[in-house]
C-alpha cells in the first residue's frame, strides 16, 4: 500500500472505528431516551388510572351514604 506524503497508515481505520463508536453512542443515547419517555408515560398513566379509581370509589361511598 502506498501512502501520500503526510498520510499516516491506519488513519482511515481509526476514523472508521471512531465513526462506528460515535454511531453506537448516539444509538444507545436515543434508545435510553425512548425507554425513559416510555417509562414516564406508563407511570403517568398508572397514576391517572389510580386517581380515577379512587374518585370512582369516593363517588360510590358518597352515593351509598346519600341513600340512607
Amino acid at each position: 500500500m502506498v501512502f501520500a506524503p503526510g498520510e499516516k497508515p491506519g488513519l482511515e481505520q481509526d476514523e472508521v472505528k471512531l465513526q462506528i463508536a460515535s454511531k453506537q453512542i448516539v444509538q444507545t443515547a436515543i434508545l435510553r431516551a425512548v425507554q425513559q419517555v416510555s417509562q414516564e408515560s406508563q407511570q403517568k398513566e398508572k397514576r391517572t388510572n389510580t386517581g380515577t379509581s379512587l374518585q370512582l370509589e369516593r363517588g360510590k361511598l358518597t352515593k351509598k351514604h346519600e341513600k340512607k
